[in-house]
């Protein structure tokens, strides 16, 4: 049997090692938002980097609280009636991602509780990092 990760998470399991992503350009960032009537959209529910290679990694938070790091193909949009919608859009400039386009990683760093699994991961690059994070439930973005 093998040993549980570190970063595996109980209801969802590993996912992706992110290492992969070293020394790879983030060529592109797709990003939905759940938006509800009139109100500003506000951080992202997903976000879904493309990198040099084509590849495209899928960032969100689980049900559980924890941080989903997996290579998928980008959604669509989608309507949930009274619930409001999902609105899927390329990052210019409402992610800390937008700061770094073109740019290559250089390293990937994650942030691990053995009881709940991945509750971060960190992208380097030349001119700074990129943290994501998983708080009270939602995906949290930060840029240093």
């Amino acid at each position: 049997m093998e040993p549980k990760r570190l970063n595996e998470c109980p209801l969802h399991g590993a996912g992706e090692r992110p290492d992969y992503l070293v020394g790879r350009r983030l060529e592109r960032v797709l990003a939905s938002w759940h938006l509800y009537g009139t109100e500003p959209r506000t951080g992202p529910l997903d976000v879904w980097l493309i990198d040099s290679e084509e590849s495209s990694t899928h960032v969100t938070t689980g049900s559980d609280w924890c941080l989903i790091v997996e290579t998928s193909a980008p959604i669509e949009g989608y309507d949930m009636a009274e619930s409001g919608r999902v609105e899927m859009a390329w990052v210019h400039s409402e992610t800390p991602f937008a700061d770094h386009l073109g740019e290559t990683v250089l390293a990937v760093h994650e942030e691990a509780d053995p009881d709940t699994g991945r509750l971060a991961l960190e992208l380097t690059f030349d001119s700074g990092r990129v943290r994501c994070e998983t708080w009270s439930g939602d995906l949290q973005l930060s840029g240093k």
